[in-house]
């Protein structure tokens, strides 16, 4: 006789129980990224010039030049019908005034960055348009609009804003700010893997831009402030000529309130702001200015007025020629 044994059960099937766990391969992703993230961070950390600023850096100056280059032509081609002629005396002046504000970049190269070479001559664009406003790019190229000049007076205020431009320029701010992108957008990433429905991703990008990239913009027009009043002083044009111009901007945005976020949404300080910062820097921009007992700005700012007084005649001779080919 055979005897089958059975197995008995309780009715009720063995299921194994969920997990609660992230996915391994959501932990490997995270940990890859985040591993990253810290070691880009540590090993492209940098010095700014001259303010010894702490950032992280982590594009080359020539991959920056390139780029700034290439931005350079697809902008002349852009303005190509509202380009001053290099003739025009906006476009001579912007260009006399930026050779003196060039060198003295190029002794803050060599002081500064000694590491770093000048990079390409600058180029001064000037741009007929109701706009205020000039900005520099990569490799030395600066355009200004002429609605600035309804700020800008004489050669002091223009020596103001080209070294306010060309600060950012040696300061290599475009490059941080891009660097500060590429960190923001691995962190972006890691919000993803841990939330894929992608609130965690929709909180973290305007917290980035609140608490990360206007901060870091505001830094950079303060510095470019600072950078740049030494650079006029070191020029010869007077330092004073800063406050001036910003303050002029200054009684315009205020009688229009609605122009100016408050400063915390902004990627500009505001204007009290650096009124205030010119006011703390001042005494040591005249004192610069004012170096060999004025001895030095003085010869220079001479030369200076001899220069302008040259380029009026040239300029009026031109516009006499152009006027009796025209009635010809």
């Amino acid at each position: 006789m055979s005897i089958n044994f059975r197995k008995f059960s309780s009715g009720r099937s063995r299921r194994t129980p969920p997990s609660s766990g992230i996915p391994a391969y959501v932990v490997g992703a995270v940990g890859f990224i985040g591993g990253s993230i810290v070691y880009t961070y540590f090993h492209f950390q940098d010095e700014a010039p001259f303010t010894k600023r702490k950032r992280l850096l982590a594009t080359s100056t020539d991959w920056e030049r390139k780029q700034g280059d290439m931005q350079y032509k697809v902008l002349l081609k852009n303005y190509k019908k509202d380009i001053l002629p290099p003739s025009h005396r906006a476009s001579i002046t912007v260009k006399r005034v930026g050779s003196r504000i060039t060198q003295a970049a190029n002794t803050f190269i060599k002081e500064n960055k000694p590491s770093e070479s000048i990079g390409a001559p600058y180029t001064y664009t000037v741009i007929r348009s109701d706009q205020a406003n000039a900005f520099v790019l990569p490799n030395n190229h600066i355009f200004v609009f002429t609605g600035l000049f309804q700020f800008v007076k004489g050669e002091d205020d223009l020596a103001a804003v080209l070294g306010h431009e060309t600060a950012h320029n040696l300061a290599r701010h475009a490059g941080e700010r891009i660097s500060g992108g590429i960190l923001i957008s691995m962190l972006a990433r890691i919000t993803l893997l841990l939330d894929p429905s992608g609130l965690l991703h929709t909180l973290f990008l305007p917290a980035a831009t609140l608490l990360h990239e206007l901060p870091h913009s505001r830094d950079h027009e303060i510095e470019a402030d600072y950078i740049g009043l030494h650079l006029a002083a070191d020029a010869c044009y007077d330092p004073k000529a800063a406050k001036r111009v910003f303050g002029a901007m200054k009684a315009v945005s205020d009688n229009d309130k609605a122009s100016m976020p408050p400063e915390f949404i902004s990627t500009h300080p505001s204007y009290d702001t650096r009124l205030t910062n010119f006011d703390d820097w001042l005494p040591d921009a005249m004192e610069m200015y004012n170096a060999d007992g004025g001895y030095k700005c003085q010869r220079i700012r001479r030369e200076m007025k001899a220069a302008r007084q040259q380029a009026a005649i040239l300029v009026q001779k031109r516009e006499e020629e152009a006027a009796s080919v025209y009635e010809r």
